[in-house]
């Protein structure tokens, strides 16, 4: 099988905090910066908590109202790409893109924002992929995907989600890769044993593979631990990239990417015709 791009990555805002310091874990994203290259397409969460802690070190308070994650979201934009471009090879672009639900319901959108993230690769570039929290206002966002769904009667894509977003643009791109970076090491029959991590979620076809990673999502169902019930929507989400033929790996982010995709690192791993 062909694919256009290499890699597509995605890590959590969560996965990108230091919580003991209540800072960027500038360890962790100079690591994974110093992986990342032409190819590859990163898709960055986390400037709404940077911005967050970022104003609340400067001024002493937090903000409050509908308008906060709006604020925090712009000022912590500037603090993502200047910690990515720091450390990123220099040899290399860094180039920030913005997206929101229409990119990724718009036919012709859908199709400019291909074009630019394929050139990225051809112009020695690396793009650095976020939701455009800074001016989406939710009530709009909710408002235009209903009216999306009623009109089209087709399936729509919200994408506030950026694992929503990383699937959607490993299916844009068809990727080789598609790697979801989170805080343990992947999937889990009993969410509160870590020792029960599934490393592998395939079929002969994608639509065994389908029937699998739906019965995985079953696991997810009341869990009491917390992010368990995120680990059910990053099944729903990577389902089409892994139908497309797309290999899917859900792996801890303490991790480096090499190790994870040489499966030298845990992790779940998600395609058609794997093996155990």
């Amino acid at each position: 099988m062909t694919f256009d791009t290499e890699l597509v990555g995605k890590i959590g805002s969560m996965a990108l905090i230091d919580k003991a310091d209540h800072l960027i874990d500038y360890t962790r994203v100079a690591r994974i910066s110093r992986e990342l290259k032409p190819g590859y397409v990163w898709i960055s969460s986390g400037a709404t908590e940077i911005g967050r802690l970022d104003f609340l070190a400067r001024n002493g308070y937090e903000l409050s109202g509908e308008n906060a994650k709006t604020d925090y979201s712009a000022q912590g934009q500037t603090i993502l790409m200047q910690t990515y471009r720091q450390f990123v090879d220099p040899r290399y672009s860094v180039r920030q893109v913005l997206v929101e639900h229409q990119h990724f319901n718009d036919a012709e959108k859908c199709e400019h924002l291909k074009s630019l993230l394929l050139r990225c690769r051809e112009q020695n570039a690396i793009p650095i992929v976020n939701y455009n929290d800074a001016i989406s206002n939710e009530e709009n966002r909710r408002m235009e995907i209903m009216a999306l769904a009623q009109t089209t009667g087709k399936r729509v894509f919200e994408c506030v989600d950026n694992d929503e977003t990383a699937s959607r643009i490993a299916c844009l791109v068809h990727a080789r890769f598609l790697l979801i970076f989170t805080s343990v090491d992947g999937i889990y029959a009993d969410p509160d044993d870590p020792k029960t991590l599934i490393p592998v979620i395939s079929g002969k076809d994608c639509y065994e593979l389908m029937e699998n990673v739906e019965e995985k999502k079953s696991y997810c169902e009341g869990a009491s631990r917390a992010g368990a019930n995120g680990a059910k929507a990053k099944l729903e989400y990577v389902k089409d990239a892994a139908a497309q033929g797309t290999t899917v790996f859900i792996a801890n982010a303490k991790f480096t990417i090499a190790d994870v995709l040489s499966s030298r690192a845990p992790s779940t791993k998600i395609g058609i015709g794997l093996k155990g």
